[in-house]
Formats: structure tokens, sequence, C-alpha cells
């Protein structure tokens, strides 16, 4: 890819309420931390640009209310978004095993064709000392799905970067299989056509 070239990603951040999604965002759009967030209602849009690798990458992430009422929205929230960030509280067990829920709600909205659609999951809050879930639990349950692992603190900005860049590298990377497949598909539809009106004729 050109290192001119700007290219759009969609990403959409999933998890319960109170896990810290809007403070993670926050720090790494605006490098800012505070306790005053209010809950989300629905969902807010936060813009960064970032370089990866030779790449100007013009994210669009998306932050979701954690409420069970708006499990019901993710379909349209998710909506040709490109990744997913799953989020979860170190120091409550319940936001891990919520997890799963969160992901299948995503997957149930993308192609089948798109097989390998990037998550990373975070489990937030790591500065705090009343931990309920360990590393190790949590990375057991990441290997499972094959889902990238990043302990993180919005406050003490620990990882924070680190994460979703891993995200947006690896969006990138599907974002450009995706088209390459597409394109293949294609051609080979074109010449399958042609060589059936050989054929004929």
């Amino acid at each position: 890819m050109s290192i001119n070239k700007g290219v759009g990603l969609k990403i959409v951040i999933l998890g319960s309420l109170g896990v810290g999604k809007t403070s993670l965002l926050n720090r790494y759009v605006n490098n800012r931390f505070t306790q005053e967030y209010r809950t989300t209602l629905g969902a807010s849009i936060l813009p960064k640009e970032i370089r990866v690798d030779n790449t100007l990458v013009k994210l669009q992430i998306w932050d979701t209310g954690g409420q069970e009422r708006f499990k019901s929205l993710v379909p349209s929230f998710s909506k040709g978004s490109d990744g997913c960030v799953l989020v979860f509280d170190v120091t409550d067990r319940d936001s891990l095993y919520a997890l799963e829920g969160w992901r299948e709600e995503i997957l149930l909205q993308i192609p089948l064709e798109y097989k390998d659609y990037p998550f990373v999951a975070l489990g937030n809050k790591v500065d705090l000392t009343e931990r309920q879930v360990t590393s190790d639990e949590a990375e057991a349950w990441c290997s499972s799905h094959n889902i990238p692992y990043f302990e993180v603190s919005a406050k003490e900005d620990i990882n924070v970067d680190h994460a979703f860049e891993n995200i947006a590298r690896n969006a990138l990377l599907q974002d450009s299989k995706w088209k390459d497949s597409y394109l293949m598909n294609s051609i080979s539809l074109g010449d399958n056509r042609t060589s059936v009106r050989n054929n004929c004729c």
C-alpha cells in the first residue's frame, strides 16, 4: 500500500457495564482519564488517525453501552465493522464470562466467508489490587477462541496504545485479504463464463 494512502477502519468496542470501555477510548484517543464518566447510552463514535507500518489508518471507534438492553442494538452498530475490541474488568469475574455473549453477538453479523474477523480482548483495571480474574484464566479463554489478549489500565495508561494498534493491524491485514479474495473470485467467475461461451460456440 502507498505510504500516503489512508485506509478507513470501523472498530467496535464491547463489554459489560462499568468495565471501562469509555475510559480506555478516552485514554487512547485523547490521552485523558477521569473518574467522572457517565454511562454510555446507545453508542458514541471517536475518530483517531494512526500509522500502521507504512499505511495511514483512519480509525472510527464505536463505543457501545454495556447494559443488557443495548445488546439488541449490536447488529446495527457492528454492521460494516472491521474488528472488535472485547473488554472485561479484571476485578469482576462475571464481566469475563460475559465476553462469550458479546463475541457471539458480533459473529452473528459477520458474513460466513469472513472467517478471520479480528478480535482483541482487554483485561482492564490491572492497576487495582482486588483482582478476581488471573492472567492465566483470561489467557485460557482468549486462547480457546484464538483472540490476542492484553492486560491494560486506562487510569495508568498501561498497554492501551499497544492493544489498539494490534486490532488496527489485524483488521488492516484482514481487510487486504478480504479484498484480494473478492478480486480473485470475481476474476475466476469471469474466466468460467468466458470458458462456457467458447465451448458453446
